[in-house]
This record gives structure tokens, sequence and C-alpha cells, in this order.
């Protein structure tokens, strides 16, 4: 085979993409190598399947551990398994950034499939899949309107960078993604520490502008090696079914709008009148009466939003009612329940140790996660009867978005060393669920007594555009979308932020792309809304209660000399079962010297601490024990006066005068007062019961020299360690 590529330099590092080299029998294949990342996209397509009512686009992302030199860590099982919530994640962001860019009359069944052959610990394959998604299309026979280019943008001082390597993320307050066409702005995905708009609307500017290199190259890749396209041939439909759909639609749209003026419609809206228009038909007209339908359906909504309707009587920028809840479970940590029009949320809040934070592997490692976002969406909330028997790729999506959300708002785990889980259940959903599980996150985070650096609440934005797309101003942006203007419009714009600054951004649309205009004025009229939004949630609860719930576990970390760890944890790990048995406390020792320390209530996690602090404790010179006699020899007692610190009173040391048995002085288990005489240079503790600065008396025997503890005919006893 022939291989051809072509390269051109993103953000001081080459681009390279090669054809011809794999998958010879696959519609395209393309490799893209950015560093030492390496993705391949291949894409096939087949012949339609009949009535689906959508394009059957897949998009299959695979990441091999192998690609970071990587083997499986369970002893049993080494082979991959399903995909990871991260891959689902990258998958979705491939397939709506092309998704948007094929006609709307082409059906043939598309699978897009991307391999990660090779990846370093700089680049991250997601904005090269996108890359190669669309190299891949380009230079495919399957019709598309690309190619558009993809990169991620970093944030510094206020500065926007191109495509920052891992460790730039570091200190990078904003993480986004954008796909784009020379033009316009097909796909965002990104996260911010409160970043202003402008930053953000900058920041997009930009982005749009760097792709235009990779939109190039991939250009020049299609006319060297791109397959002659598909021609699509139009299905004639008969004038009088046209007729007819565009008749009923209009009658039916002009009823719903004006009788269901004031009332939230739920779902798309336009079931029940498919099935009505559709039963004046044969069987044969059917597939061309729904497609007039669907057309007409659409049109004549959009020209109704555009001159000022909505559908539910709202203003342009008004936002559904809300209702909101907290406490309402009393043995959860924390609960909220935020309710917008019909959109209703549940969301829980639990608190736990830092050893249940969640642990992932994938190609470049391990890594975990201490804040952790699930988001769930049952059948009934739909008004549906469906299947419970797998986790759906959209809720892993909106789970990710609104734990993208908070998650620059949860305090440092020196500060809350909880490890967070949230989950929220839809119980009803028309529109922005996931904008509604954040709103509700905030809310059951505070009942639960997380300082949260500030309140986030999120916001869906809408799209009505005229002919041309929106490019000659006639376009109108629809604040608080529910679930027929989603369906039937051509946007869902969701932001989230505090009152700083935005904390997450998310578009899909279902149009060739977004011009700067109309993202400038979605992200403007987002913040009125997300304010306004802010001042309901802090009517109802204003700040992180002050104490957590009694049924949470209490947790602390303490921090010891790394040295000192084998003293806590004991031969075969002795005393530490031992802590954890008498205290009641979970005890997790790492190898930095932090202990975290975990219990169902304060006083046995200030019993481990104490108990801990004691093991580490050294003796010192001249200092007064409280301590426990603990054995009782000949020559004297070991009374331990701190936790597994042992010292010796000599029988010289435990009354005035002469002493023949020190059982007639002190017993086992007695409390004395001690003080400390001397420390060896082996680390021996030498102890005087003799605090009161008595002189001993002059027929008392000599000491020896060493320790003036042992007296000179007294053998020298061997301490256990």
């Amino acid at each position: 085979m022939k291989i051809i590529s072509k390269e051109a330099e993103i953000g001081g590092r080459k681009l390279r993409l090669e054809v011809g080299r794999f998958a010879p029998l696959a519609d395209a294949a393309v490799l893209a190598q950015y560093g030492e990342t390496i993705v391949m996209a291949t894409v096939v397509h087949a012949k339609p399947r009949e009535d689906l009512g959508y394009f059957p686009l897949s998009v299959e992302y695979i990441e091999r551990l192998y690609a970071g030199g990587k083997i499986k860590g369970s002893r049993w099982v080494k082979r991959e398994g399903r995909p990871s919530d991260e891959a689902v994640l990258i998958g979705r962001l491939v397939d709506r950034s092309i998704r948007p860019l094929f006609p709307e009359n082409y059906a043939d069944e598309v699978q897009m499939t991307l391999t990660v052959l090779s990846v370093d610990l700089e680049n991250n394959p997601d904005v090269l899949s996108v890359i190669a998604a669309s190299a891949a299309l380009a230079i495919s026979a399957i019709p598309w309107n690309g190619p558009i280019g993809a990169v991620r943008v970093g944030l510094k001082e206020g500065t926007p960078f191109i495509n920052p390597i891992e460790t730039e993320k570091e200190f990078s307050d904003l993480d986004l993604i954008v796909s784009s066409s020379k033009k316009k702005i097909v796909m965002i995905e990104g996260q911010g520490n409160e970043i202003p708009e402008n930053q953000v609307e900058g920041a997009l500017s930009f982005a749009r502008n760097e792709t235009g290199v990779i939109i190039t190259l991939i250009g020049d890749l299609q006319k060297e090696v791109g397959q002659p396209k598909i021609k699509l041939v139009e299905t004639e439909i008969k004038p009088e079914i046209k007729e007819s759909a565009q008749k009923f639609v209009k009658e039916y749209l002009e009823m719903i709008f004006k009788e269901k003026l004031g009332k939230e419609i739920p779902g798309s809206g336009d079931i029940e009148a498919l099935q009505t228009f559709l039963a004046n038909f044969s069987v044969e007209e059917k597939k061309n009466a729904a497609k007039a339908f669907s057309y007409y359906w659409k049109k004549i909504f959009k020209e109704k939003v555009l001159s000022g309707k909505r559908v539910d009587g709202r203003g342009v920028t008004e936002v559904r009612p809300i209702e909101i809840e907290v406490g309402i479970l009393p043995r959860t940590h924390g609960s909220a329940m935020f309710m917008r029009g019909l959109t209703q949320v549940l969301t829980v809040t639990t608190l736990g140790a830092p050893s249940l934070q969640q642990l992932i592997e994938s190609a470049t490692g391990e890594e975990s996660k201490r804040y952790i976002h699930h988001y769930s969406m049952p059948p009934y909330s739909l008004g549906e009867v469906g299947r419970y028997d797998r986790l759906s790729r959209r809720e892993i999506g909106h789970g990710a978005l609104a734990e993208r959300a908070i998650e620059p708002v949860i305090p440092k785990e020196d500060v809350f060393p909880y490890t967070v889980r949230v989950v929220s259940e839809v119980l009803s959903s028309n529109g922005s669920t996931s904008m509604a599980s954040t709103c509700g996150s905030t809310l059951s985070l505070m009942d639960a007594g997380v300082p949260i650096k500030a309140p986030v609440a999120g916001i869906a934005m809408g799209l009505i555009t005229g002919k041309n797309e929106g490019e000659d101003g006639d376009f109108l942006i629809l604040t608080d979308i529910a679930g027929m203007e989603d369906f039937n419009g051509e946007m869902d714009f969701k932001i989230t932020g505090t009152e700083k600054g935005i904390t997450a951004i998310q578009l899909d649309i279902k149009i060739s792309g977004l011009t700067d205009e109309i993202i400038k004025k979605a992200v403007s009229q987002a913040k009125e809304a997300r304010t306004f939004i802010l001042g309901k949630m802090l009517a109802v609860l204003d700040k992180p209660r002050q104490k957590l719930s009694q049924y949470a576990p209490r947790v602390s970390v303490i921090h010891v000399d790394p040295a000192k760890i084998g003293e806590i944890i004991g031969p075969g790990g002795r005393i530490i079962r031992k802590l954890i048995e008498e205290t009641g406390a979970n005890i997790e020792v790492e190898d930095d010297g932090s202990i975290n320390i975990s219990g169902m209530d304060d006083n046995s996690v200030a019993t481990a601490i104490a108990k801990i602090n004691g093991l580490t404790v050294e003796a010192e010179v001249g200092q007064i024990y409280d301590g426990e006699v603990k054995r009782i020899q000949p020559f004297g007692a070991f009374v331990e006066i701190l936790p597994g610190k042992e010292g010796l009173v000599h029988v010289s040391q435990m009354a005035e005068g002469f002493i023949d048995d020190p059982n007639k002085v002190v017993s086992l288990g007695q409390k004395i007062k001690v003080k400390v005489m001397e420390i060896d240079d082996r680390g021996r503790i030498n102890l005087t019961m003799l605090i009161d600065g008595k002189k001993k008396t002059e027929n008392t025997q000599p000491r020896s020299s060493f320790g003036r503890g042992f007296s000179s005919y007294s053998p020298r006893p061997r301490f256990r360690r």
C-alpha cells in the first residue's frame, strides 16, 4: 500500500496525518499522531435500515492499555473490559463534533471507530480523536460537510494558549475543547475556575482561529487521496402529501400555542400529532408522509417562535417556575430537590473516608478521584416503560457535566478530607436535567455541610434561526429550554457557574455551526439567568451548614515523620490493629506520613489521634508523665509513659530509703507519676518516682555512673522493642 502523509505544526508540536498503512478494507482509515500519541480512525458505512427515525451514526472510542505500556492490574482478568466512563465521554465528544455536518437526507448507517494505539504522558488523545475522525470522513465517500479542526485551549493569567500538555494544565484556569470549521464553532466542552464571560468568549474565538491550520491540513490530504462523495437523491414527495402535512401541522401548532399557552408541554410534542396525521395514509405513503410532517413541524414551529411566541407563554429570557427543598431525607448526609418547570431532580450527598476515593485505570496509569457525581434517569421520568439493565451513554455524559460544573468549588483535601459522592435521581424530565442536577448538587452539598467555595447554578440555552442559520442576524436565543424547544430547536448550550464566573460549558448543535455573534449573545443571556437562579437557591439555603449530619463519618488527617510509620503499624500490623480495635476508628497510613482517621463519632477519632500522637511523640528528659506499671522485676518496675513506650523505675528511685521488694511499693496496672531522668544512646528511658525534689538518705545504695537509675550490683535489663 502506498503511504501518504501530511504534517503541520500546532502549538509547537508536529501534527501528522497518514493514510495507506492500516485497515485497507475500511471505507477510510487515518493515523493521526501528535507527539507520541497516535490514534487510528476508521469509518465504514452500510445500507440504510428502514424507518429508524434518526441518523444511525455510532462512534466507538477504544483505548488499549498497551498504548501506554500497561497490563491490567487484575490478577485474573487481563483483557480490557467494557469502555470506561472516560472512553464513553471521548466517544460522545467526537460524535457531537461530526454529527451536525451530515446532510439531513443521508440515512446510511455509519460507524466511526477510534483506536488509541500509543499515548504519551503529555498529549491527551481526545482532541486528536476528533481530528482523526474529521480526516477519515473527509477522505471517504460518505457525504459530510467537513472538514473541521479541534484544539484544546488553556488560560493563564487571562491569556489563552493552545494545546497545553498535562503539566501545563495544572496551572491553567481553563480546560476547553473546541471543534470548528473555519468560520463557525460546532462543539464546545470545557471546565473553568470561575472564568469571567468575556475571557471565555475570547478563548472560543482564539480556538476557532487556531483550527484553521488543521482544516487546511485535512483539506490538502483530501485533495490528494479523497474519494468521490456519494451523490444523494432527494425523495420525491407528492404535492398533495406536502400540502396536507403543511395544513395539518399549521392548524395543530396553532391549537397548541393557543390552548397550551402558559402550560408546559412534556416531550417533543409531536408524537400524538404524527400518529393522527399518518392515520389518513396508506402503508406505501406513510414514509413520505412522515418526512413531510417532520419538515413542516420544525419549519412552522421555528416561524412561530421567531415571531416572539414560546409554546408555554414565557418570554424569551424567562426561566420556568422553580421549587426547592433541602434536608428532605433524614438518614442521608445531605439532600435537595430542585424542580424547574416539569424537570425535577433529587440530589443526595454521601461523605466517606479518603480511602473510598475512586481509582481509575487507563493507558497513562492510575489516578484517583475524590469528588464523584452519578446521574440516573429512569424511564418513568419520561412517562415511559423502559429497561434498567444498563447505564446509558447519555447518563454518563450528563453526570460528567454536572461533576465538572461543581468540581472547581469543592474544597481541597487538606481543608475537607472527605471523599464525596453525589447522586442525582431524575424524577421528571422535560429539558435540562443536567442543569437541574448541577443546581441540586450545590444545594445537597451545602445541606451536607461541605464548605464549597461558592454556589453553582446552571442553565440551558436554546436557538431558533432563520433561513441562513443565523448568519444574517435572524436568530433568537431562548433561556431555559423545555423539552419541545430542545427537540425542535437548533442548539443546546449548557453553561454553569458562580456569581463570579463560568465553571463548565457544553455545546451541542443541529446546524452547521454558530457564529461569534450567536455565542456572545447566548453567554450573556445565560449569565442573567444563572444570577436569577442563584438568588432562588440562596433564598432557601444561603451557606453550607455549620455541622455535618450526625450520620456522617468524622474524618481527620494528621501527619507524622515517615520514619515513625513502623512504630504505628507495629510488627505484622499488631499495633495498628490494636488501635483500630480499641478506638473503633478506621486508620489508614500513607507512605508520606499522612494518616487518615475516620469514625462515626468525634470521640473515636480524637482517641485514635491521641494514641497515634503518643506512639510518635518522644519522651523528654525532665518531663513528668502519668504512667502505668506494666511489669515488675526484682530490680524495679517497667512503666508505660506513652503508648508503646516504657521506661524503668529502679528500686532505688521508688522511695526514700532501702527497698528490698518493688512489689511493696507498686503493683501491676497501678497509675503513678514518674519523671524522665535520662535517655541513653540506645533510647532506653530511666525514670524516677522521686519527683518532689527530696534527697536520698545516706544509706541508699550507690548507683552506677550510667543512668543513675541502676544499682551497681543490679543486672542491666534487656528492653523489649
